[in-house]
């Protein structure tokens, strides 16, 4: 599977393109209020006429920015080799402009544009302190991302898109303080990529102390996914979670058969599977255990295929990797 749309929607708000630079210029009476939309504002990726920081510039000479509820940073010049750092700059030096922000999208980058782990990213800290009312961050890429230990006291959900998550950045995720943090949906990819963390990286999530409010938990789109499931059969966290997201990864029945078998699930409102590799009566061993107990279970296999060499060794693949 690979990222082939720009978000239709986020932080609960439809996603607008701003005009480009090649466009008629904009005004207010031909745009939508400013409170009602995520504001995707984006250049080429290559070869543009133009600056993501003019944009923007465009963008703040248009929009009354003080009622902004969301911005979607889209791709910037050179996303394969330039890190959004004058990007970053250019939103923290906004910040007093943007008083209503609450939702920060960045790297809406398809694959036309970039694959996921050729998106070269930037530290998201200097984000983290200049919106303290923030609500929603989501990052896609992960080449290049840091995301320091912080504590925010507003961040509700928390979302990174890779095809590898370096271990450097789960644990500072993980060692972060987000007491208001509702949704964490960390995409953890393969080695291949740069997604080397393991289970103690992991461990913190688990535990759930720092997330004392936490409901839903996507850890998914890994190829340590079993070991991910085996661990969450026990883990504290699981038993106030409303939505569990274990997905997109290398799933077989070994995991799935832990999940299962540990600590009851049925008080969850969702589970989600989706792109596994279980055999059809694991599968309806979890839809007879759990949809009775009114729990939304998505065991669909989707594309995920395998393949086994001459030698006969089978090679299983995460939904989203390069």
């Amino acid at each position: 599977m690979t990222i082939g749309d720009h978000l239709t929607e986020f932080h609960g708000l439809p996603a607008f393109n701003f005009p480009g630079v090649d466009e008629p210029t904009p005004d207010a009476s031909s745009l939508p209020s400013p409170e009602s939309v995520a504001w995707h504002i984006a250049v080429n990726a290559y070869d543009s006429d133009e600056q993501w920081e003019a944009a923007f510039g465009r963008f703040m000479a248009a929009v009354d920015t003080e009622r902004v509820r969301a911005i979607v940073v889209g791709a910037w010049s050179d996303v394969y080799e330039s890190a959004p750092e004058e990007v970053i700059k250019t939103l923290v030096a906004a910040r007093d402009r943007l008083p209503a922000l609450r939702g920060l999208f960045v790297g809406d980058i398809v694959m036309e544009e970039a694959e996921i782990s050729w998106i070269t990213q930037g530290d998201m800290g200097p984000l983290l302190e200049a919106f303290p009312a923030l609500e929603e961050l989501g990052v896609r890429g992960s080449n290049g991302l840091v995301f320091p230990a912080a504590r925010h006291e507003r961040l509700r959900k928390l979302t990174v898109e890779s095809g590898g998550l370096p271990a450097e950045v789960v644990r500072a995720i993980a060692a972060s303080d987000l007491p208001a943090l509702v949704e964490l949906d960390l995409w953890l990819g393969t080695s291949e990529y740069g997604g080397d963390c393991d289970i103690a990286d992991l461990e913190p999530f688990f535990a759930g102390t720092r997330l004392p409010s936490l409901t839903r938990l996507a850890l998914h789109n890994s190829e340590i996914q079993d070991a991910i499931c085996s661990a969450l059969a026990s883990a504290p966290v699981v038993a106030r979670l409303e939505e569990l997201d274990v997905s997109m990864g290398v799933l077989t029945d070994d995991g799935a058969t832990a999940l299962l078998t540990g600590q009851p699930l049925t008080h969850l409102e969702v589970l989600d599977l989706h792109h596994n590799y279980l055999s059809p009566a694991l599968r309806t061993r979890l839809l007879e255990t759990l949809e009775p107990a009114g729990v939304e279970v998505d065991v669909d296999a989707d594309d995920a295929e395998s393949d086994e060499d001459e030698d006969g060794a089978v090679w299983r693949f995460v939904a989203v990797d390069e």
